[in-house]
């Protein structure tokens, strides 16, 4: 007999984990269920850091499936607002459909309860106004603009800690959770959700979930998934983008002003000739570099940073976003065979090249990464040459972006700095949605990352608060 409903959600992603805890807040439902293909964030665990190198966890990548989703596994950082900011500099477009104010109003509350579950009380950020305006000043003067808003760092062992917690509380309330379980298809019928088709993975058992109500939450792993599933349902969707670029890694003590005053400072370029948007994203001062695996097997980069555990340098992406028009409109499709060339570039694993080879168009050997200054955090990428396999305008853009970055921070260009690819941001292209966040699809809703809603764990959280109130 098929299992009866009020709201059933695909995945288990900040977005969803908090749609849950608020519809737990408001006791309008009795009945929620939450699907995740992969495990309990307390079973989750990479076995890099021990072997040395990525082993691609089957059935799925740890880091990148689990409850508290791929982004709450990496740093964990939330981003806010400034009380004088008249729009949302990060974090998605949430407030393209609320309005600004209403999602100041979603960000304060959603971080309230990351307080509450435990998160650090000190905000980065906040102390040195004079100091950020004038990088600000510098950085403009130089083709760059520079976001600085506060932020609250859990780190990836403390948000461990916060996110069991919530587990446990959705639990404890009866929230209903069916981990290493995939939804290999909606149900749908005359333009309305009727449920979920689900298998589990260990098994291949299939069961059938009923709901008037259902929410994709898939985030970027989710991707692929949800572009299949749009295509299949007449799903409404806009034209997507993918973020192409490098995780790049240089000494504490070159970014240790921008550590100090913003802890992750965010520049925005567009650099010539192509004028293409190219941004830093996720700084880890003090970090690791670490690799994820996707789906068939693609292993991308990413960037840790611990509250306890340091390094002695910084690890930031450099990405590059790419829209793509008539007649091309696949761009996961085009971000997968970038991530599988450099993948067969450097024998499976990530590839990392330091910066004066590129310059002098050489691949970077392993002996010279012994010997090189800036030492590799990340022991399993294969030393190479990423120019390979990311494209003319890619690499142009980002060489032409860290140049600029030099005149802002001295030594950001400096030749023993390394580059580690890929690094692509998968985004399905994005889900249409009313204020509702409603798709066309009548009581079928999409928030988070992977419908291209939100891009980060505090905007994507909001999203899930939002979709609770209004359902």
């Amino acid at each position: 007999m098929d299992k009866k409903y009020d709201v059933i959600a695909i995945g288990m992603g900040p977005s969803s984990v908090f749609m849950a805890y608020e519809l737990v807040q408001l006791k309008k439902y009795k009945k929620i269920l939450l699907i995740e293909q992969g495990k309990r964030v307390e079973d989750r665990n990479c076995p890099l850091e021990k072997l040395g190198k990525c082993i691609k966890c089957k059935p799925y990548c740890n880091i990148t499936s689990g409850f508290s989703g791929a982004g709450a596994f990496s740093d964990g950082k939330l981003s806010l607002y400034n009380e004088e900011d008249d729009d949302i500099y990060v974090g998605g477009n949430v407030h393209d459909y609320l309005g600004v104010d209403a999602t100041k109003k979603l960000i304060d509350y959603a971080d309230s309860v990351y307080l509450k579950f435990g998160a650090d009380k000190h905000l980065e950020g906040i102390e040195y106004k004079e100091e950020v305006a004038k990088l600000k000043a510098k950085a403009k003067k130089n083709g760059l603009d520079l976001i600085s808003i506060p932020i609250r760092h859990l780190g990836t062992e403390k948000a461990h800690d916060l996110y069991k917690k919530l587990e446990d509380y959705l639990e404890e309330h009866g929230v209903e959770m069916l981990f290493n379980t995939c939804v290999d298809d909606l149900i749908i019928e005359k333009g309305a959700i009727k449920g979920v088709k689900a298998r589990n993975v260990l098994n291949n058992e299939e069961e059938t979930f009923k709901a008037d109500k259902v929410v994709i939450a898939v985030g970027r792993k989710g991707a692929n998934w949800l572009v299949d599933i749009c295509e299949k349902h007449d799903i409404q969707t806009e034209a997507g983008v993918v973020d192409i670029g490098v995780r790049y890694e240089l000494s504490d003590e070159v970014m240790k002003d921008v550590n100090k005053y913003m802890y992750e400072g965010k520049f925005v370029g567009k650099p010539g000739p192509f004028g293409d948007k190219v941004r830093t994203f996720c700084q880890n001062p003090s970090g690791f570099v670490s690799s994820e695996v996707y789906d068939n097997d693609l292993n991308l980069v990413n960037g840790h940073s611990y509250k306890e555990k340091k390094s002695q340098n910084t690890n930031l992406a450099i990405l590059v976003s790419h829209h793509f028009n008539h007649p091309f409109d696949k761009p996961i499709e085009y971000g997968r065979n970038v991530a599988k060339n450099l993948n067969e570039l450097g024998a499976g694993n990530v590839v990392v090249q330091r910066l004066g080879d590129i310059y002098r168009g050489k691949r970077t050997w392993e002996k010279e990464l012994t010997t090189n200054k800036v030492k590799a955090t990340l022991k399993s990428a294969t030393a190479g040459d990423i120019t390979f396999a990311i494209g003319y305008r890619t690499m142009t853009d980002i060489l032409q972006f860290i140049r600029s970055m030099d005149k802002v921070v001295e030594g950001f260009a400096n030749p023993e700095n390394l580059l580690y690819a890929p690094e692509i941001k998968f985004y399905s292209n994005k889900v249409s949605i009313n204020e509702n966040f409603e798709t066309n699809i009548k009581g079928l809703y999409s928030i988070g990352d992977g419908g291209g809603l939100t891009r980060g764990l505090m905007m994507a959280s909001a999203s899930g608060i939002h979709l609770a109130r209004v359902i």
